[in-house]
């Protein structure tokens, strides 16, 4: 008989999901395994910003999952607009350029919104408004923008504590500080449990079935830099430092078929003071994701990429790593008095340089190339618009003419003082490459046949993004595999 009927790897939301999933499908004897001591737990999770993007017909249907929203903010469902299923297609193609796996887009999609409701109810995950997320407020009103309107109460951290909580009522089992170095399988190639390293040695626990759900390899610089390629081995790594890719070099041991863009990742413009691993006390609050409203500019004074393509949730994903690519993967984001009330909460971790003139200004910043920066700000003046149509809210199409790169959107001149920078660097949040998996969670083998007894999901799921993601979907597609995971593993 086997130690366990699951054995779960990993704790972080997809983890969790597919425990508690296994626990209300009938597995009894269910076991956690955390990598991280208890005091470090909850993957890249707790990091989030707790953010679900998730598709809906009506804002009613919201009440589900945020029922006092309406007492906390007045007239919120007047101010929602749906997120349909076609919606979510369309902004997933768009910033995968097609690229998505339409086998897995479809189970995510599909599920997203009762899956949520789910996490919320059996996992006992409270729910709020995105406020800070993804609300600008203009004229007093609160104006959102679509599909990311519900978060986590207290972010990741709530989620992660919410869901512990629940692991714990539930009577699942957690072991903290036990890595998984190896799948044990017998003769017919299922995998039957694992080999794990304890603080007491190295053991074995047997299961009918194991669930993947430990991150991907964002955390390890040496398979940054096989797979990601230079400078990504320098990031800075903003979740949790224990996702060494361990899941994936298991699986792709005994043969799981390696699937999705092994050179993609979720990168993330953040504050260049921050340290090469995320803080645990501040968690996602190093993200500087206004730059719409900015001008950015690298150590050479140039500008770099297009702030106004879109608003920073459909383009931050792919902006950090524009910015690592820099000269000492270093930007600075320039604001004026016309945008700085716009700027998220999460900017508050830093003080901001500041200076009544641009030339004042530049000459605080560390860039080489002092007299260009001051040309390139001067340039973008000449070539940028009144703010008497400008809109926060939605791309308002005030667009530059004559630079390069042009700015699409947002492009107000600079010439309301003091200005401010913040500096920005590019942080990795988690890698797309993973394992491919089929409806049930199943891992496919390099035979293109599932491997009994061995489901992934959350990092480890592979081919659902390529190039970029929209904001939100991350923990999304964590909870609706995790589900499925759990369920299958169970046996149903």
């Amino acid at each position: 008989m086997s130690d366990y009927d699951v054995v779960v790897i990993g704790a972080g939301n997809a983890a969790l999901a597919a425990a508690n999933s296994a626990k209300e499908n009938g597995a009894e004897r269910i076991l956690v395994l955390e990598k991280a001591p208890e005091p470090e737990r909850g993957g890249n999770t707790y990091f989030s910003g707790g953010l679900f993007r998730i598709a809906f017909d009506e804002p009613r249907q919201l009440e589900a999952l945020i029922p006092d929203a309406e007492q906390t903010l007045p007239g919120f469902f007047d101010s929602v607009l749906p997120y349909t299923k076609e919606d979510f297609w369309g902004d997933l193609l768009r910033v995968t350029h097609g690229k998505t796996d339409r086998d897995l887009a479809t189970i995510l999609i599909d599920n997203s919104f009762d899956t949520i409701k789910w996490v919320h109810e059996f996992g006992g995950v409270k729910m709020e408004p995105a406020t800070s997320l993804s609300a600008i407020r203009v004229n007093g009103k609160l104006k959102w923008q679509k599909g990311a309107i519900v978060r986590s109460d207290a972010e990741g951290v709530g989620l992660s504590k919410s869901w512990f909580a629940t692991t714990r009522q539930n009577g699942i089992e957690i072991r903290y500080a036990t890595a998984a170095r190896q799948l044990l399988q017998d003769d017919t190639g299922a995998v039957v449990g694992v080999e794990v390293r304890e603080p007491t040695g190295l053991n074995e626990i047997t299961a009918r079935s194991v669930v993947l759900a430990c991150g991907g390899f964002e955390a390890n610089s040496r398979m940054r830099a096989q797979y990601l390629g230079a400078p990504w081995d320098h990031a800075k790594v903003r979740g949790t430092a224990h996702n060494q890719g361990d899941g994936l070099t298991m699986a792709l041991e005994i043969g799981a078929l390696p699937w999705g863009q092994w050179s993609g990742r979720h990168s993330t413009p953040i504050s260049n003071e921050w340290p090469d691993f995320a803080d645990r006390e501040r968690t996602d609050k190093s993200n500087r994701l206004s730059y719409p409203y900015c001008v950015m500019i690298n150590r050479l004074g140039k500008r770099f990429v297009d702030e106004g393509e879109d608003v920073g949730l459909y383009t931050y994903a792919k902006y950090g790593g524009e910015i690592l690519r820099q000269p000492g993967s270093l930007g600075w984001q320039i604001f004026d008095q016309q945008t700085i009330e716009f700027l998220e909460p999460r900017y508050r971790t830093s003080e901001p340089i500041t200076s009544d003139t641009l030339e004042g200004l530049v000459e605080q910043l560390d860039i080489d190339d002092k007299d260009q920066a001051l040309a390139t700000l001067e340039a973008y003046n000449a070539a940028g618009r009144s703010a008497a149509d400008f809109d926060a809210t939605q791309k308002d199409g005030l667009g530059t003419k004559g630079l390069s790169p042009e700015k699409a959107n947002w492009a107000t001149k600079l010439d309301k003082p003091p200005f401010v920078a913040y500096s920005a660097t590019g942080g990795i949040t988690f890698t797309f490459g993973g394992v491919k998996v089929d409806e049930r969670a199943n891992v496919i083998g390099t035979d293109w046949r599932p491997i009994p007894g061995l489901y992934a999901c959350g990092e480890m799921v592979g081919g659902l993004f390529h190039f970029n993601y929209p904001g939100g979907t991350g923990l999304v597609s964590g909870a609706v595999f995790g589900r499925i995971a759990g369920r299958s593993a169970a046996g149903n």
